[in-house]
């Protein structure tokens, strides 16, 4: 019998006395190599062993397993440093299974490095009230033979491919995956060396209401350092597709997200729907973000079918990028080309009208382009702060001879880089005849244009 720490005082005993039908408290079991004190050598060990509301204490060390989580329980690493979760040749660092355990909510995972899996280092599924703070997720995606193909599965024998893991080639799943999951908090992580850092996605469910902030994302070369996607429903990976669940209603605030996606193409915040079925993507806000040198704009919005090809259009209507700082992120591609680097993207490369966009408040720095718009609909730009000898915001169709963007750009009141306004002498300029400049700001919103995140 293991040793189980109760952590009631007398009024909570008294309590229970009387209300001897109530669950029992919250008891600490405790984790460390060597089984000293009672406590259990594994991680997993420990989880079996716990009774919902627990909490399993792991000491430092490296546990070489993977960890998988199906009651609500707080696993907490006492040093993200030097509490190891090492996953090498299995599949996930923590793996949060509400696909098999219907209901599952509020768990915590805290205090960790979790490394070397050969997919998502922490992967949460059909879940609710989830929390994943503190920790160190590097170097995994570490699957062998891995290529991105464009077909709805692909990784290697990947636990889940075409049901809870679709679309998924080349980058694995990455750091973090949630898949169907609501209410959660991801939050000051690190994230570094893996395929992707952030991914968000729908195959099970929707996936609302989550919080992805103040995180570090950097230097996760194959893909997004945050990306909010929606793909097909599980078992539903080829003609005709369902429409999706959607990612709605999350926000990404506060992140640092740079030198991602840098080898293949993938942006610092991505909101993108991928072309199989019916996407949904709608009402997220980006806000207070670092993105700096990412593969793809800083900010990219694309859709992939709609109209253009004789289908219905995706729904990525009412999404909101505000307050960012953006720099030095390279030139989007394919369907969504960008006439250069591109600081925020908003892309119809199907022909889906993009509406209720709102892009405020963001200064960007060192792009080609500092918006791009290509969309049968209106966007609306304002109180953003542009550098001079730029394009300010671009209608792309005017640039690439596209014929999808048939809608207007208001782009009133924003600074463009000087004074003077677009096409002054060391302003920014804009590029497209469905552009609303006038009037413009004289002077930046943030003062003298600097990065206050």
């Amino acid at each position: 019998m293991k040793f189980r720490t109760f952590g009631f005082g007398l009024a909570a005993a008294a309590a229970f006395v009387f209300l001897t039908a109530a669950a029992s408290p919250a008891a600490t079991l405790c984790v460390n190599p060597g089984g000293a004190m009672g406590c259990y050598t594994t991680i997993q060990a420990a989880v079996n062993h716990a009774h919902p509301g627990d909490i399993v204490y792991v000491t430092p060390g490296t546990y070489h397993e993977q960890v998988t989580i199906a009651i609500p329980l707080s696993l907490l690493g006492a040093d993200a440093e030097a509490t190891v979760i090492d996953a090498a040749n299995l599949a996930h660092g923590v793996f949060v299974d509400g696909f098999d355990n219907a209901g599952l909510a509020n768990v915590t995972i805290a205090g960790f490095t979790v490394e070397h899996a050969l997919y998502e280092g922490i992967l949460v599924v059909s879940a609710a009230d989830v929390t994943l703070r503190g920790n160190r997720v590097l170097n995994n995606d570490t699957v062998p033979g891995a290529a991105f193909t464009g077909a709805p599965a692909g990784c290697p024998n990947q636990p889940g491919s075409g049901i809870y893991e679709t679309d998924e080639t080349g980058d694995c799943g990455g750091a973090i995956h949630l898949v169907g999951v609501m209410d959660s908090i991801v939050s000051d992580n690190e994230i570094a060396g893996n395929a992707d850092g952030i991914l968000v996605s729908d195959e099970t469910g929707e996936s609302r209401g989550n919080l992805l902030a103040r995180n570090t994302v950097k230097d996760n070369p194959l893909e997004c350092g945050i990306v909010l996607a929606s793909h097909p429903p599980m078992n539903m990976t080829s003609p005709p597709f369902a429409p999706h669940f959607g990612v709605d209603h999350n926000t990404v605030a506060e992140n640092l997200s740079q030198d991602n996606g840098v080898q293949i193409g993938g942006s610092g915040v991505g909101l993108f729907t991928d072309g199989m079925g019916r996407g949904h993507v709608t009402g997220n806000v980006i806000i207070h973000n670092r993105l700096i040198h990412n593969g793809l704009a800083g900010v990219a919005l694309h859709t992939h079918v709609g109209p253009a090809f004789g289908l219905p259009a995706d729904d990525m209507d009412g999404n909101q990028i505000i307050g960012n700082f953006i720099a030095r992120n390279l030139a989007d591609q394919g369907d969504t080309a960008t006439p250069g680097p591109v600081g925020i993207n908003i892309n119809s490369g199907g022909g889906s009208p993009v509406h209720g966009t709102v892009i405020a408040g963001n200064v960007i720095r060192q792009e080609a382009v500092a918006i791009a718009v290509n969309t049968p609909a209106e966007v609306d730009l304002h109180l953003n702060d542009f550098a001079p000898g730029k394009i300010g915001v671009a209608d792309v169709c005017a640039l690439d001879g596209a014929s999808i963007c048939t809608g207007t750009i208001d782009a009133t009141e924003n600074y463009w880089g000087c004074p003077g306004g677009p096409g002054a002498p060391n302003c920014s300029t804009a590029g497209g005849a469905n552009i609303t400049f006038t009037p413009w700001l004289r002077r930046p919103v943030t003062p003298a244009g600097e990065d206050k995140h």
